[in-house]
């Protein structure tokens, strides 16, 4: 991006020099303006006031921010000044500056971050200005901005360089925006329908709630291995059990798995309970969800993402996992997909890599997610999931073979999942055993055997209902981005120039 290469370390030098030069002179970084007035909200209020009521009113302002723009014209000059909520223009006169700051303020650079006092007026052309009377400097920028059309080419360093990137592209700072009004538009629907915000533990003693791979810590004090969570499933359910009968979560989890488009190692989740509830009021209760989201916050009910239209109006279609591996791909034989040699040969022809100690419900799910799921482009519910791959959701009365659990698909990715929730605390030990078993036989996925959640269940865990929807996929697909660390603030990245490039002290400014 900026600052690299033997020109871009002579302008960091210049720049160094300049600072030097400032610090002769006093205060280098002085923390003494206090800005009254936003950018934004001067072109608000003021967007009705004529050259002439502003001119009459003599409206004094005082702003700040960084300096993205500067046209010297002799005696006077012109800048752009951003602050958070966006661009003001400021008007300098040599003559009207104290005496000394108009020369100085020419040799400033883009990117140096400025106070400035005056009053409100408009130019010929009609633009919202500040006059300045008084102009400072109040944090010398060393690295130069990007080029305004060639500098942020490089996607990496968008993603290394973030702050970087949120000072030079509009698209960037919108995508952040939207995410953050997204979440507070779900804390709002959640609380709206009496359920109660909580907290639970990111290091925890047992890895569970999901079935993934999760990272290792060492607590020194207790001396006893801890594990970043992979998911509050379990801690939520305990607040169940406890009489907490409606609980959401919006956390961070960690699972150590590998990056794409969709994955990254640490991502967000909103997780919910609701006792007396099963996966239809759950499944109902997320329709609603992400259409509310994107008619409140989002771009509506019809938009297009990536180039493909999108309509969340009508009703999502359900459909059962079995039926949808006959309907995408013709020629099964319906009575024998739980026939386990018969589905080990499917996978082969459709060339799904499988274990040995994979039963039909995994073998489902494996030829599900290569030979249906990207499929899926309209909202989807998949329905009734083998209970061979839904550990702690409840098993169909009617088919015990399959579990009473959804998964949300749009765009082919899963949005959301849930189900009605296992509370027979026997059944629950079962599985768990089942869990452990698989990972004994090279599944490094599977769940580990939880006997205080067992413990909790035998007290009694009402019937509920729980949910899982994943934050930055949503936020991906209403603001139209292709790659979940478009919408990361900091996603993860390899270390530049390699491993072990970045060592404790290092300066970072060669």
């Amino acid at each position: 991006m900026s600052g690299e290469g033997k020109a871009g370390q002579q302008l960091l030098d210049e720049r160094r020099r300049k600072l030097a030069g400032l610090r002769e002179t006093g205060p280098a970084f002085p923390n003494d303006f206090h800005r009254d007035a936003l950018a934004g909200e001067l072109h608000a209020t003021c967007a009705e006031r004529s050259h002439e009521s502003l001119e009459a009113e003599a409206i004094c302002v005082r702003v700040a921010g960084r300096m993205l723009s500067k046209r010297v014209m002799g005696k006077a000059s012109f800048i752009k000044l951003q602050d958070r909520s966006g661009q003001i223009q400021v008007h300098l006169e040599r003559d009207r500056l104290p005496e000394g700051v108009y020369q100085a303020f020419k040799t400033w650079d883009l990117g140096d971050i400025l106070g400035v006092q005056g009053t409100l007026f408009r130019t010929r052309t009609g633009e919202l200005t500040v006059r300045a009377d008084t102009l400072r400097m109040l944090v010398k920028s060393l690295r130069p901005l990007p080029e305004k059309y060639h500098g942020l080419s490089d996607t990496e360093q968008r993603y290394r360089q973030r702050y970087v990137d949120l000072i030079v592209n509009p698209e960037a700072r919108r995508v952040f925006r939207m995410r953050t009004a997204i979440v507070q538009h779900l804390r709002r629907f959640l609380d709206a329908l009496d359920f109660m915000e909580v907290e639970t533990p990111m290091m925890q003693p047992i890895p569970g709630g999901a079935n993934a791979r999760p990272f290792v810590t060492h607590h020194n004090a207790l001396d006893m291995q801890l594990y970043l969570r992979i998911a509050p499933e379990l801690y939520l359910k305990r607040l169940l059990v406890g009489g907490f009968e409606n609980v959401y979560e919006i956390n961070r989890n960690f699972r150590n798995e590998g990056l794409s488009t969709q994955h990254n190692p640490e991502f967000t989740m909103l997780e919910l309970y609701q006792a007396y509830a099963d996966h239809e009021v759950v499944m109902d209760l997320a329709e609603t969800l992400v259409r509310e989201t994107a008619r409140a916050v989002g771009p509506g009910l019809s938009f297009e993402y990536q180039g493909t239209p999108y309509d969340l109006a009508p009703t999502f279609r359900r459909l059962p996992m079995e039926a949808s591996l006959l309907e995408f791909n013709p020629g099964l034989e319906a009575g024998r997909l739980r026939d386990r040699d018969y589905l080990r040969e499917v996978c082969a022809r459709c060339e799904v890599p499988v274990k040995p100690e994979y039963g039909p419900g995994k073998l489902q799910l494996e030829l599900f997610e290569k030979t249906v799921e990207h499929r899926l482009v309209q909202p989807t519910f998949m329905t009734a999931y083998p209970a061979e791959v839904s550990p702690l959701a409840r098993a169909s009365d009617a088919d015990p073979f399959l579990t009473e659990r959804f998964e949300l698909f749009i765009g082919g990715r899963e949005i959301a999942n849930g189900f009605s929730e296992l509370n027979d605390p026997e059944e629950q030990a079962a599985r768990f055993r089942q869990q452990v078993a698989s990972k004994a036989a090279g599944d490094e996925e599977a769940m580990v055997y939880d006997a205080d959640y067992v413990r909790a269940l035998e007290y009694g865990m009402p019937p509920a209902g729980g949910l899982g929807v994943g934050i930055d996929r949503l936020v991906m697909l209403l603001t139209d981005q292709p790659s979940i660390r478009d919408v990361l603030l900091f996603p993860h990245l390899r270390p530049e120039g390699g491993r072990g490039s970045q060592t404790p002290g290092s300066s970072g400014t060669a």
